[in-house]
């Protein structure tokens, strides 16, 4: 009896223990979403969908990621830009900072393009009686949606999910019970649209403005079927025992227990460089094809779950905990919030940031943009582009780490872009060879300075350093994958033609140091001694820092190519003639030439630190006194402020191999915000469906809050692999597989009341490997595509 007891027992703590861990891959909720952040996000980098769940009505918003407003851009836009460069020094070296921020607003440029909403998808079901045991759930693991409740004794089922394969929405109804299914199907948009019935599907077609003003830079949006994108959504019916009626706007399907509805979405988008409108692609045709070429539910089902898999499954993490895993999200956001304990709320906000980057970033695609492909307004906030003075690359700053570099892919692609016009916008502006990009872009590839010719904040607008910072996910990408062919076909152009650009912008101070001029740190301001508040000065240490990470990545790439050697020689050369960081009198790493005072202290970005994270010419182990300098500056910024700008507090402080710090950064970050997407420079955190709240919504806080879990947990920087850097005393155990370091190495970890008892390492590739765990540093030599089990650090 006993022994039967005991085996129950058992079975009972392992069949606890499997739910726990399927249900840390879920986002569940018991209530259908009632705004924007609380609705679930699928996606296969190029379609999205924001998934509501209602009962008597399921909304379904709609995106495809080449919707953009807009057209090719004119670089040629401010022919006279470039003569204002020596006005604007001449006054940056009289010290007339008032007149140089007046100057360089001479500039400036149009403003980028918005990022557009396609419409949406409504379900309308004729229910009738009360629902009960209402469910809604995000399993990430699979790339589901799914939504369940009863009424009237029958059971209504829907599972959502978007393929990849097959470049379709799908959506599987079911009713188990005495009543059968009985809804219909219609298609609306923001944007200038019509609705029809084409054969046996439901067709919506349309165009996006040919401009959107930005968000509090007017109300301007322009009409022009000539020259606009045009989009096209279909529905049809893959499989349903009920009967089917398709009217001239609506699609009805009643009497039935089962139904498969397919959405399709194409736009007329046909590069960067070419007219939507009148040089488009066939978006009609090319969205009924990928209809006409569906094959069975099932299929679908495994193409996509086989196809998502595949890239979800390479990293597995858990943190303890796992006994939380099936309570309800806001439940568990709230608790959290009250100092509850569950890391495995944390391990799921890591999968889940590798879950969005699937689902928004997928080769050959487009890069995710500030709401990663999610959006549903207008005129959205930043218009929804890709800002370049942080948000843009933090999208991307744990891709490697968590072991999906095909989804770098779409965003160095980008970069050939960019350099394309960006090459244009360096001589124009600058009169310097090689390719600049500034603050703003969009999927036409802008990369002028931005504020509508004059009216820009110079804090923001007339920032160049965005093509330089681009340039090192080229040689990250390759740190990681070590691939030689895509170093020498991709990157090395690129890196190539934005050190030149750098080469030919910098120019001497008057102690001969190496400078640029003018300079900004990213929408920061300084107080001069004389009391004058300004934005433009010469030699500011974000871009230094920047330029400076730049030139170290070229030299390398440049040696391991036996490219170029003169360029090389001329590279190493201007790296020893840089202005050095500078330490403040209060300890702190000056952001500025001088030792002025910010106009605010605890300002959410922090440019001037790059060379701590995501650089690394700052390291604890090499620059120890640069490395206290951030620590000053950290502590004095504080861990609060936006959503994103609190990520990359968590990635500074697990750089600083401080866990503690890290891990209240990463409390902040988790703080529930239950409502309101009004603008906000403070106050950031997690809404409903996790994603980042600055507020409003932008995406780079969720991908930089995984980038962030993974530093603290594995780093590879400096030349070894460091294991657990940063681990807080509230991660007393854990386990990770799959996470990358630098140099291709895979490795598994385990640790148990804080100490490392299992680190499996697998090479890519043969030579020399070091490998550090606290104080001990070990050198072993590996064969690519063997294991080795580290017992000497244990």
């Amino acid at each position: 009896m006993k022994k039967r007891f005991l085996f129950a027992a058992v079975l009972i703590l392992f069949i606890n223990q499997l739910f726990a861990q399927q249900n840390n891959h879920k986002l569940l909720y018991d209530q259908p979403a009632r705004q924007f952040e609380e609705a679930l996000p699928l996606g296969n980098g190029r379609l999205g969908v924001m998934v509501y769940g209602g009962v008597n009505t399921e909304r379904f918003s709609l995106n495809e990621a080449t919707l953009w407003a807009g057209g090719p851009i004119n670089p040629d836009m401010n022919p006279k830009a470039k003569t204002y460069l020596e006005p604007v020094r001449k006054a940056l070296f009289a010290e007339n900072y008032k007149k140089a921020d007046s100057l360089v607003r001479f500039m400036q440029g149009s403003f980028s393009e918005s990022y557009a909403p396609l419409g949406n998808l409504f379900f309308d079901f004729k229910h009738r009686g009360e629902t009960s045991g209402y469910k809604r759930e995000l399993d990430i693991q699979n790339a589901i949606t799914r939504i369940s409740y009863v009424i009237n004794g029958t059971t209504y089922t829907r599972e959502t999910f978007i393929s990849h394969p097959d470049q379709l929405v799908v959506v599987r109804f079911t009713a188990s019970g005495e009543d059968k299914l009985d809804f219909t199907c219609r298609l609306n948009s923001l944007l200038k649209h019509s609705v029809s019935r084409s054969g046996k599907s439901l067709l919506m077609k349309g165009f996006s403005p040919v401009h959107i003003s930005p968000l509090n830079h007017g109300n301007e949006v322009i009409w022009d079927d000539v020259n606009a994108m045009r989009y096209s959504a279909q529905v049809k019916v893959l499989k349903t025992d009920g009967e089917v009626v398709i009217k001239d706007s609506s699609l009805t399907i009643s009497g039935g227990r089962e139904a498969v509805i397919l959405l399709s979405m194409a736009t007329s988008y046909n590069g960067f460089d070419v007219n939507p409108g009148t040089h488009g692609k066939d978006e009609l045709k090319a969205a009924a094809g990928y209809l006409q070429k569906a094959g069975s539910y099932a299929l679908l089902l495994k193409n996509h779950i086989s196809d998502f898999r595949k890239y979800y499954d390479r990293v597995g993490i858990s943190l303890g905990d796992g006994d939380k895993a099936g309570m309800n999200t806001v439940d568990r956001l709230n608790a959290f919030a009250a100092g509850k304990n569950d890391n495995a709320l944390v391990a799921l906000y890591y999968q889940y940031s590798r879950y969005l980057l699937i689902s928004s970033s997928r080769a050959g695609g487009q890069s995710t943009n500030l709401q990663g492909i999610w959006n549903e307004k207008v005129q959205p906030p930043w218009s929804s582009n890709y800002t370049t003075n942080i948000n843009a690359e933090m999208n991307y700053w744990g891709v490697e780490t968590a072991n999906l570099p095909e989804m770098h892919q779409p965003l160095l692609d980008f970069i050939g872009r960019l350099a394309k016009t960006g090459a244009v916008t360096a001589r124009n502006y600058y009169g310097a060879g090689g390719w600049v990009l500034h603050h703003n872009t969009d999927i036409w590839a802008m990369t002028n300075p931005v504020g509508d010719f004059g009216k820009g904040s110079p804090s923001w607008a007339n920032w160049p350093m965005g093509g330089n910072w681009m340039a090192t996910h080229l040689w990250e990408h390759y740190a990681f994958t070590q691939d030689i062919e895509y170093l020498r076909e991709q990157a090395y152009p690129l890196m190539k033609g934005a050190v030149q650009f750098c080469l030919d912008f910098l120019t001497t101070d008057k102690r001969g140091n190496l400078i640029t001029a003018p300079s900004t740190s990213p929408e920061n301001y300084y107080i001069t001694p004389r009391g004058y508040t300004g934005a433009v000065l010469y030699g500011g240490t974000a871009d230094l820092a920047i330029i400076r990470e730049l030139f170290n990545d070229y030299v390398k790439a440049s040696d391991i190519l036996n490219a170029d050697p003169d360029m090389r020689t001329k590279v190493k050369s201007a790296l020893k003639k840089m202005l050095p960081y500078q330490i403040g009198k209060e300890g702190n790493l000056q952001e500025w030439y001088y030792d002025w005072k910010d106009e605010d202290p605890k300002h959410r970005h922090l440019s001037h630190l790059f060379g701590a994270y995501p650089g690394y010419s700052i390291t604890s182990a090499q620059h120890p006194l640069l490395a206290d300098a951030v620590r000053k500056t950290l502590t004095a910024r504080t861990n609060d402020g936006t959503g994103w700008a609190i990520t990359w507090r968590i990635n500074l402080w697990a750089r600083m191999q401080n866990g503690e710090r890290a891990y209240d950064a990463l409390k902040k970050l988790l703080r529930f915000v239950g409502s309101g997407a009004e603008v906000k420079m403070q106050g950031g955190g997690t809404y409903a469906n996790l994603f980042c709240a600055h507020p409003p919504f932008q995406i780079d806080g969720n991908f930089g809050g995984g980038a962030g879990i993974a530093e603290m947990i594995l780093q590879s920087h400096q030349g070894f692999i460091d294991l657990l850097p940063a681990i807080p005393v509230e991660w007393k155990e854990g386990k990770v597989k799959g996470l990358v370091a630098r140099g291709g190495y895979l490795m598994d970890l385990e640790w148990k009341e804080g100490k490392l008892v299992s680190a499996v390492l697998k090479a890519k590739n043969s030579g020399m490997c070091k490998v550090k765990y606290r104080n001990r540093m070990i050198e072993i030599s590996v064969v690519a595509g063997k294991k080795y089990v580290l017992n000497q650090l244990i």
